[in-house]
């Protein structure tokens, strides 16, 4: 079996309170972020507190993985959760050094 990862994007609204057990959480939250940074799995992560809106990129293989991934964040049971299949997704390459005339 290929091990094919796709890109998907998870749009999170938060409710429209945010109440002191989901504030509670936020540091959990940061930490699993963190770590699904370090596992590659989270590529990018977008909060809009104006908007009450949260997006992330993840990489995986199905939605099957991303609703595991996403069920394991602290704070997803108090979102509503769309997610969607990216076609393509572009971002700067990190590993690239910027010329410098100096």
């Amino acid at each position: 079996m290929i091990n094919t990862e796709y890109h998907y994007m998870v749009d999170f609204q938060l409710p429209s309170v945010l109440p002191q057990d989901f504030m509670d959480l936020v540091p959990l939250q940061r930490a699993a972020v963190n770590e699904l940074f370090k596992q590659g799995k989270l590529v990018n992560y977008a909060l809009s507190l104006e908007n009450l809106k949260l997006w992330a990129i993840f990489s995986a293989n199905s939605e099957l993985e991303i609703m595991d991934l996403i069920s394991d964040l602290p704070l997803t049971p108090y979102m509503k959760v769309e997610i969607s299949l990216l076609t393509f997704y572009n971002d700067t390459p990190t590993d690239v050094p910027k010329f410098s005339m100096n």
